[in-house]
C-alpha cells in the first residue's frame, strides 16, 4: 500500500520486483497531488495495481477507501508492505483492517522522518504501536533509522535509497540543443523543486550576486514563485536568472541537460530538513555535477559524488559551483554515475527483496555453509583467556581486548587468532559490535564466548546443528557447569513489570518461562543478526543479550537451550568486585525496563523489586537478608544513579 504509487515513475520499484519474479500487488491512491499538480493513477499494461479513493491530502493525515484494503487483506500474502510513515493515519488504518481480517502476514514500514519529533496523542501512540509490531522497516536516510529504533522498532532498519529511472535520466546526446555551450565566463546553475525558503533559493541568489559568472535557471512551483523576479531585480541579477515555472515529468530530463551544475542549497529548520534529495541522484544520472548544502540527509546522498558546503554559506556555494562545473567536472560526473547506479530501480528492488526475505522463516534451513565465527571480548585475566582460546584457536576467532594488555595481544599472536585493541573499555555490547563490523567470515553464524568459559569444537558443531534445525531459532546456548561440576541456570524468562510483581509476591512459578539464554556461551544465527542488528551499546555490562533476545523475540524469533551440550563457565572470572558487578547488573535492568516498557513500566517494576527486597530483608537472616536489604537500598536510590556514582568514585 503506497499513496505515492499513483505517480507512474515511482512505481519503478514494483516493476523491478516483478522482473525479479516477485508477485507484486499494489494499492495506490486513485488521485494524488505530486509536485503541486494533481496526478491520476494510470496503470501500465500488466501492472497489478488497484486505485483506492482517499479522504484527505496530507501524506500523514489521509485515509484510504477501506474496501480495496479489506478485499486485499482477505487474501494470503508472504509480506505486506505498508509504504507509509509509522505515525500516519493510513498506517493505522491498514493495521486495524489487518487485525480485523486476522491476517498474520508480517508487515514492513517505510520512514523518511529524520527529525525526532514528539507527535501529539494519538499519533504518538500510533507510531509506537506500528514500530513495535513491524517486522521490518525501510528508511531512506540513516537518521530516520536511528529515530525509528529509539521510538520502538526492534530490528535493524534497512537503508534503501529512493529509486531513479536510469533510462529516463541519462547524459545528453552529443548534439542535444539543450546542452550548455560551456563558455568559460558563464556557468549555468539549475535549481529544481518546491519554491520555499528552506530550499535555499535566497542563498543561491546571493551566490549569483557574489560571482557574475553564475547564471541561474529555476524550475518548480511554490509560495516563492511570484516574487523570484522581484528578488532578482533587487539583487541586480535579473539578467542572469531564468524562472521556468513547474515542469511536466517528461520535461525534467531536458532541464538537467540544459545546466552545467545542479544546486541543492537547502536550509534545515526546526520542523523540516532534507530527507533524501532525489533531484541530486537524477542530476548525477544525467551527467550533471551536484553541489549541495549539508542539510539533513544530503551529505550522505551526495557523498564524494558531489561537493557539500555549509548550509546558508553563499560564498562557499558560489565557489563550489564554479569548481564543480570546471576543474572538478570530469571527476564528479564519473563519481555521479557510480552513485546513481546504486539508486537504480533494479538496485532498489534487490534491497527490498532482501528486506522482505528477512521477515520470512517458513521452513527449516540446512546447516549454513559459512560455518561459525567466534567472538571473545577480553578484559584482563590472560590465564583464563588462554584456557578459553586454546581449544578453539584453529577456528575463525576474533578477540576484542577492552583492557589493551600487551600480554593478550602477544597471546593472540602466538595462538594465531585475530586481535583487536578497542582502545578503551567499551563494554561488552560495543566490543562485540566492533567485531561484527569487520567479520572474518561474513554470513557465518556467530558464537559469543566469554573469556571465563570453555567449549570444545565438537560441542560447537552440536550447537550449530541445533541452531540450524529449525528456521525460527535465533540463538542457542549449552548447559553450563562450573569448575566443580555444579549446573548453572541458562534459560530465563524475559524481564517485565508483571514478572517483577509475581516474583515480589512469591508467585514466580506463574511466570511464562519461555525467554532467552544467557550469553556467556551463545550461538547467534546470522540471518537473525541481519534482521535484529547488533547489540545496544547503551548497555555497558549485563543485559545486552537480554535486550537483543527480546528484540529478536518481538520479530518472531525463538531462543533455545541445548541441554545435551555442555560448556564450562568459571563465572565472574574477569571481575573481582562483587559490589560493582551488582551495580552494573541492576543499572542494565533499569535501562532494559525503560527501553521496552517506558518510564511507567520501569517505575512499576522498580516498586515491585524494591518492595519484594525490602520484605525479604525483614524476614531473612544472614547473608541472604543482607543482600536483600542492599538490593532494596539500590532500587530506592535508583540503579543507574548508583552506577554513575560508583564510576565517579572510581
Amino acid at each position: 500500500m503506497s499513496h505515492s504509487g499513483t505517480v507512474d515513475e515511482w512505481r519503478g520499484r514494483e516493476r523491478a520486483l516483478t522482473a525479479l519474479g516477485v508477485d507484486v500487488h499494489l494499492i495506490a491512491a486513485q488521485r494524488w497531488h505530486a509536485g503541486g499538480a494533481p496526478v491520476q493513477l494510470t496503470p501500465r499494461e500488466g501492472e497489478q495495481v488497484v486505485g483506492a479513493g482517499t479522504l484527505g491530502r496530507h501524506p500523514a493525515l489521509f485515509l484510504f477507501d477501506p474496501r480495496p484494503l479489506w478485499r486485499a487483506l482477505g487474501e494470503r500474502w508472504d509480506v505486506i508492505d505498508v509504504h507509509e510513515e509509522p505515525f500516519a493515519l493510513a498506517t493505522a488504518e491498514v493495521r486495524l483492517l489487518r487485525a480485523l481480517r486476522r491476517n498474520r502476514a508480517p508487515f514492513v514500514l517505510y520512514s523518511a522522518q529524520n527529525i525526532a519529533k514528539r507527535y501529539p496523542i494519538p499519533f504518538r501512540w500510533l507510531e509506537r504501536g506500528a514500530l513495535r509490531a513491524a517486522s521490518g522497516i525501510s528508511v531512506c536516510n540513516a537518521e530516520a533509522g536511528r529515530i525509528s529504533v529509539a521510538k520502538g522498532f526492534a530490528g535493524e532498519p534497512r537503508m534503501i535509497p529512493l529509486g531513479v529511472d536510469l533510462a529516463r535520466y541519462a547524459p545528453s546526446a552529443p548534439n542535444d540543443p539543450h546542452t550548455p555551450q560551456g563558455r568559460a565566463d558563464a556557468v549555468t546553475v539549475g535549481l529544481l523543486g518546491r519554491l520555499v525558503e528552506e530550499k535555499g533559493v535566497g542563498v543561491l541568489f546571493e551566490a549569483a550576486r557574489l560571482d557574475e559568472r553564475l547564471r541561474v535557471r529555476i524550475a518548480g512551483s511554490g509560495p516563492l514563485a511570484a516574487e523570484l523576479e522581484t528578488r532578482a531585480h533587487a539583487l541586480g541579477i535579473a539578467d542572469r536568472v531564468e524562472v521556468l515555472g513547474a515542469l511536466a515529468t517528461d520535461e525534467v530530463p531536458s532541464f538537467y541537460h540544459a545546466i552545467d551544475v545542479l544546486a541543492v542549497p537547502s536550509i534545515a529548520t526546526a520542523s523540516w530538513t532534507e530527507q533524501f534529495g532525489r533531484v541530486a541522484i537524477e542530476a548525477m544520472a544525467s551527467g550533471v555535477p551536484v553541489v549541495s548544502s549539508d542539510a539533513g540527509a544530503l551529505p550522505d546522498v551526495v557523498a564524494d559524488a558531489g561537493i557539500v558546503v555549509p548550509a546558508g554559506d553563499a560564498a562557499a556555494l558560489a565557489e563550489a559551483l564554479i569548481t564543480a562545473a570546471g576543474p572538478a567536472a570530469v571527476r564528479l560526473r564519473e563519481a555521479g554515475f557510480t552513485r546513481a547506479s546504486t539508486c537504480s530501480w533494479d538496485a532498489v528492488a534487490q534491497e527490498y527483496l532482501g528486506l522482505y526475505r528477512s521477515t520470512l522463516r517458513s521452513a527449516p534451513t540446512p546447516s549454513a555453509a559459512e560455518g561459525v565465527e567466534i567472538i571473545v571480548v577480553a578484559y584482563g585475566s590472560p590465564d583464563l583467556l588462554r584456557r578459553c582460546l586454546e581449544p578453539v584457536a584453529h577456528l575463525a576467532v576474533t578477540v576484542v581486548d577492552n583492557s589493551s594488555l600487551p600480554e593478550i595481544a602477544a597471546m593472540c599472536a602466538e595462538l594465531g587468532v585475530r586481535y583487536i585493541e578497542s582502545g578503551a573499555n567499551l563494554g561488552f555490547g560495543a566490543a562485540v559490535n566492533l567485531a561484527l563490523a569487520d567479520r572474518l567470515r561474513p554470513g557465518a553464524d556467530v558464537l559469543l564466548l566469554n573469556p571465563d568459559a570453555r567449549i570444545d569444537p565438537a560441542r560447537i558443531d552440536q550447537l550449530h546443528t541445533a541452531l540450524r534445525a529449525e528456521s525460527d531459532v535465533a540463538s542457542v546456548g549449552p548447559a553450563q557447569v562450573d569448575e566443580a561440576g555444579r549446573t548453572a541456570r541458562v534459560e530465563w524468562p524475559f524481564p517485565s513489570p508483571g514478572g517483577a510483581w509475581l516474583e515480589a509476591i512469591g508467585l514466580n512459578r506463574m511466570r511464562r518461562q519461555t525467554g532467552f539464554v544467557i550469553g556467556s556461551v551463545l550461538l547467534l544465527r546470522a540471518d537473525a543478526l541481519a534482521q535484529v542488528g547488533g547489540f545496544d551499546e547503551s548497555f555497558f555490562l549485563y543485559a545486552e543479550e537480554t535486550d537483543w533476545a527480546y528484540r529478536a523475540h518481538r520479530l518472531g524469533w525463538r531462543h533455545l537451550a541445548v541441554p545435551s551440550v555442555h560448556a564450562v563457565h568459571h563465572g565472574a572470572g574477569t571481575s573481582t568486585d562483587a559490589r560493582r558487578r551488582e551495580a552494573h547488573f541492576h543499572a542494565s535492568q533499569e535501562r532494559y525496563f525503560r527501553k521496552h516498557f517506558g518510564a511507567a513500566g520501569w517505575q512499576t517494576a522498580r516498586v515491585a523489586i524494591w518492595g519484594g527486597s525490602f520484605a525479604r530483608g525483614l524476614v531473612l537472616r544472614g547473608e541472604r537478608g543482607t543482600a536483600a536489604r542492599r538490593r532494596a537500598a539500590l532500587y530506592r536510590a535508583g540503579p543507574v544513579r548508583r552506577e554513575a556514582l560508583l564510576r565517579t568514585v572510581r
